[in-house]
């Protein structure tokens, strides 16, 4: 259950020296960026980075590779969501292909 976070021992953290074994919560909202020309980058997808966290969170990052590794996938093959209506939203948006037409329940 490792993985998907790598802790840098070389960094000091606190009183002692290294990183936490537990996985830091990020709540910042925004990220720094090098310079306006790696900001364009990571809006325009040329480069993986955090932009925004409704796009990208370390922390839900992490999260999801650790599902994909448990159930032996890709590392970026899982992906989390706010709420089980999303994840029924994903699904169905998945498995069905334009003119498909879908039978449910009032409530799903």
């Amino acid at each position: 259950l490792l993985g998907g976070y790598d802790p840098h021992p070389s960094v000091p953290l606190g009183l002692g020296q290294g990183a936490p074994r537990g996985v830091p919560v990020y709540r910042s909202t925004p990220y720094v960026f090098k310079d306006t020309a790696h900001a364009a980058r990571l809006f325009g997808l040329e480069e993986l980075g955090n932009i925004y966290s409704r796009l990208m969170n370390p922390t839900n990052n992490i999260l999801e590779t650790r599902y994909a590794l448990l159930e032996g996938g890709h590392p970026l093959s899982a992906l989390s969501v706010a709420s089980g209506t999303n994840a029924i939203h994903y699904a169905i948006i998945n498995l069905a292909s334009s003119g498909d037409n879908i039978v449910s329940a009032g409530a799903l």
